[in-house]
């Protein structure tokens, strides 16, 4: 998922910068060429949020390392943030408003997460927050010290986007492995499947943008959907027009690479949209909700992402239709804020001062 591929590639590229111990899951793998400590000491399950003897054991692990600052990934631990504050700062790296996305996906007792969210991230003495309008809502709606918020976003692995020549080949092996012909253009969406949000995106490739694209009879086009956990009550996905499921794949970025325009109809779920980022560092046109392309600035994209409004389908298969033609490439200006290296130095420089 999105969420744990940032976290793996942030501590790869944070880890080069300070001394770091990871301590996470105990069903996770340790990334050999990792610069961190790795200490896969926490239960796989849920209880792991509520284990109060795991307060001991991270004041040990603190203790005999002399840290200095504790990460907790999301506010979930914020109650252990609060009592090891006593050692050590703390720092909460939120990923999404997680109150706000429970909303956005039916839960009842969104508000009762509001509370305890707003309650860490007052107490932590650092807030990072992984889109810029995150750190705002934050900030005046937990009456938070905005010198105590920095933006750290999810990141791209690459300081530069591939060349015309590799997204030419990996395009020619895209169409090789799915039979599809020369002439065609490729639109890919991608994600995990069995959330909500994702699936969502899902029905309305299904029921409105692919309708409303066969009727532009001269735009030729085939729509690659990937990701793993589609529903079963999905299994016929494959039989709708122009739409091939790919599945779980191995290598994604042979996706990014070979697709012509990526779409991102998904209008809830908060945070920012990693799909979306990892397609525009791979030059790709894309086309998005405005809901889906939270966290990304337009004006860092050269006009490489199209915002439309929410539910207009019309609007978003025209704009499908019109940016098969466009040949503008992405700015360096995406790679200066989206590069994994400087988000690191970022977060770094803002320890540092604190």
């Amino acid at each position: 998922m999105g969420g744990q591929k940032g976290i793996a590639c942030f501590y790869e590229a944070f880890s080069t910068l300070l001394p770091v111990t990871l301590v996470s899951t105990k069903n996770n793998e340790y990334p050999k060429e990792l610069a961190a400590e790795f200490l896969p000491i926490l239960s796989n399950h849920f209880s792991r949020y509520f284990n109060v003897f795991l307060l001991i054991r991270l004041s040990k692990i603190i203790n005999k390392r002399k840290s200095t600052h504790i990460i907790l990934e999301h506010p979930y631990l914020g109650w252990m943030g609060i009592i090891l504050q006593l050692f050590l700062k703390v720092i909460i790296h939120s990923h999404n408003i997680e109150s706000l996305r429970f909303k956005s996906t039916g839960k009842w007792w969104w508000r009762i997460l509001w509370f305890y969210e707003k309650t860490v991230h007052r107490n932590a003495d650092i807030n990072f927050f992984i889109t810029e309008e995150d750190r705002v809502f934050a900030i005046n709606n937990f009456k938070l010290d905005q010198t105590k918020c920095f933006t750290i976003t999810y990141g791209f692995d690459l300081n530069t986007p591939p060349s015309n020549e590799e997204r030419k080949m990996a395009n020619n092996k895209l169409k090789t492995l799915h039979h599809i012909p020369s002439d065609i253009v490729v639109l890919l969406f991608n994600g995990t499947l069995d959330y909500k949000p994702n699936l969502d995106a899902v029905n309305h490739i299904i029921n409105n943008i692919n309708p409303i694209l066969q009727t532009h009879t001269d735009f030729k086009y085939n729509i690659i959907i990937c990701g793993k956990g589609l529903p079963a009550s999905y299994n016929n996905l494959q039989g709708h027009k122009n739409i091939i499921y790919a599945g779980f794949v191995d290598v994604i970025s042979l996706y990014f690479k070979g697709a012509d325009i990526f779409i991102n109809p998904v209008i809830d779920g908060g945070g920012i949209k990693t799909k979306l980022v990892e397609a525009l560092g791979n030059n790709l046109f894309t086309i998005s909700t405005i809901e889906g392309a939270i966290g990304v600035p337009e004006e860092i994209t050269n006009k490489r992402m199209h915002i439309v409004k929410s539910n207009d389908w019309n609007l978003f298969a025209d704009a499908i239709v019109h940016a098969s033609y466009g040949d503008s490439s992405i700015d360096q200006a995406f790679f200066d804020y989206f590069y994994w290296d400087k988000i690191a130095k970022k977060a770094a420089n803002a320890i540092g001062n604190k």
